[in-house]
C-alpha cells in the first residue's frame, strides 16, 4: 500500500474501491458523464487541484478519454497528472458482458499494475525520496517523425508497438503522446524500444 499526496480522479464507484486496495489518497468519483453538468464537483476538483494536485486515471476507451479531457479543463498543466492503464481486452466479473470496446477498465486492472501506473504518472509518494522522473532530454514530436512512428506508411503499426511496450493504451495524439512518454521512460529505454520495433520488423521480413 502506497500513500499518495495527489487526489486521484476516477470515473466510477467499483474504480474507486479497486484502488482503495492499491493506494492511500483523496478519490474523487466523477461518475461517468455526470462530471459533465456537475458545476459542484467540477469547483472541487479545482479546489483540490490547488491544494494537493490531481491525478486523473480514467479506462482507456473513448468514454474515459472524453472524461480525462472535460476534467483537465481549467486546471493549470502543473497542478494536473495523467496515469494511464494499458489497454487489456477482457470482462469484469461483475459485468454480464465486456463494454463496448472490450476493454477492462480500472476496476478490472490488477493492483500492481495500478500503482505502477500511479508511479509512472509522477504520483508524490509520500516517505519516497524521489517521486517523479526528471526530464532531462525530452523526447519531441521530431523524435517520433524520425523514428517511424508518424507520418509514414508503417507509422500506425510501429506506434501500437510503441504503445504496447510502453503498456499504454493506443488512443492517443501525438502531442499527448510526446507528453505522457517522457513521464513514463527515459530516452534510453526509448531508444531500446525503437531499435526492438525495428529488428521484429526485419525477422518477419526473414
Amino acid at each position: 500500500m502506497i500513500k499518495i499526496k495527489e487526489t486521484i480522479v476516477v470515473e466510477g464507484v467499483y474504480d474507486k474501491i479497486r484502488l482503495e486496495s492499491a493506494v492511500e489518497a483523496i478519490i474523487v468519483v466523477t461518475n461517468g458523464f455526470s462530471i459533465f453538468k456537475d458545476k459542484e464537483k467540477c469547483a472541487f476538483l479545482r479546489q483540490m487541484a490547488e491544494k494537493t494536485g490531481l491525478i486523473v486515471l480514467t479506462d482507456s476507451d473513448a468514454a474515459g478519454f472524453a472524461i480525462r479531457n472535460f476534467v483537465k479543463q481549467g486546471i493549470a498543466k502543473d497542478k494536473i497528472k495523467h496515469a494511464y492503464i494499458p489497454d487489456i481486452f477482457g470482462k469484469e466479473k461483475r459485468k454480464p458482458t465486456p463494454s463496448k470496446e472490450g476493454k477492462l477498465g480500472v476496476e478490472g486492472i490488477d493492483t500492481a499494475i495500478l500503482s505502477n501506473a500511479l508511479r509512472k504518472a509522477g504520483a508524490t509518494i509520500c516517505d519516497e525520496a524521489t517521486n517523479a522522473m526528471q526530464i532531462n532530454d525530452p523526447i519531441t514530436r521530431m523524435d517520433l517523425y524520425n523514428d517511424g512512428f508518424t507520418g509514414g506508411a508503417r507509422s500506425a503499426g510501429r506506434r501500437r508497438q510503441l504503445l504496447t511496450k510502453l503498456g499504454l493504451p493506443q488512443r492517443m495524439s501525438t502531442n499527448l503522446l510526446c507528453d505522457v512518454i517522457n513521464h513514463v521512460t527515459t530516452k534510453d529505454i526509448y531508444r531500446d524500444i525503437v531499435e526492438k520495433i525495428y529488428n521484429e520488423e526485419k525477422n518477419n521480413k526473414t
